[in-house]
C-alpha cells in the first residue's frame, strides 16, 4: 500500500480547513442532497464528502458508509487531493497503491473509487467529493464532468 503525500499547499490547506469551520461540522441537508444525487446518477453504494485534515480523512455527508472517518494514511482522498484532475481508480485489486490496502482487502471492500478534488479558491484541496463500489467499472470523460461540475456546487455550498 503507498501511502498519500502531503500537498505542497498543506499548511495553507489546513488553514483553509480551519477557517471555514467545516471539520466535525453539523450536517448540511443541501450537502446531503449532492450526495444521494451522485450516489444515484452514478448507481454506486458509497458516495461522500470527504474532508482530509492533518491526520484523518472526515465525512462531512455520507451514503452508505456507517463510518464518519478514516485515517489518512489509508484513505483513496488523501491521493486524489494532490492534483485538480478527477482521481478514478477503475479496479483497486490490479492498482499498486491500492490492492493491499485494508479498505480493500476488508470491509468496505474498495474495488473502483473516483474523488473530485474540492478546490478552493486560494487552489487548496481540502477533501474530495468522491464515489465508491464494490465492483470494477469504468469512468468515462462524461462520467468525470458530471462529477467535476457536483464537486464545484459542493465547494460553492461551503463558501457561502
Amino acid at each position: 500500500m503507498k501511502k498519500p503525500q502531503k500537498p505542497k499547499t498543506e499548511p495553507l490547506r489546513i488553514q483553509t480547513l480551519n477557517e471555514l469551520g467545516l471539520l466535525d461540522s453539523e450536517p448540511d441537508p443541501q450537502l446531503d442532497r449532492l450526495t444521494e444525487f451522485v450516489a444515484h446518477v452514478f448507481c454506486v453504494p458509497v458516495a461522500l464528502i470527504s474532508l482530509v485534515d492533518s491526520d484523518r480523512q472526515w465525512f462531512k455527508s455520507k451514503v452508505g458508509l456507517e463510518a464518519c472517518e478514516t485515517s489518512r494514511d489509508v484513505s483513496f482522498c488523501g491521493h486524489a487531493i494532490l492534483g485538480p484532475d478527477v482521481f478514478v481508480v477503475p479496479n483497486a485489486l490490479k492498482d499498486e497503491r491500492f490492492k493491499d490496502n485494508p479498505l480493500v482487502t476488508g470491509p468496505p471492500y474498495i474495488r473502483f473509487y473516483a474523488g473530485a478534488p474540492l478546490i478552493h479558491n486560494n487552489g487548496s484541496a481540502l477533501g474530495t467529493l468522491c464515489l465508491i463500489d464494490i465492483e470494477p467499472r469504468n469512468f468515462d470523460d462524461d462520467d468525470i464532468k458530471v462529477l467535476r461540475e457536483v464537486a464545484d456546487k459542493v465547494m460553492w455550498e461551503f463558501c457561502h
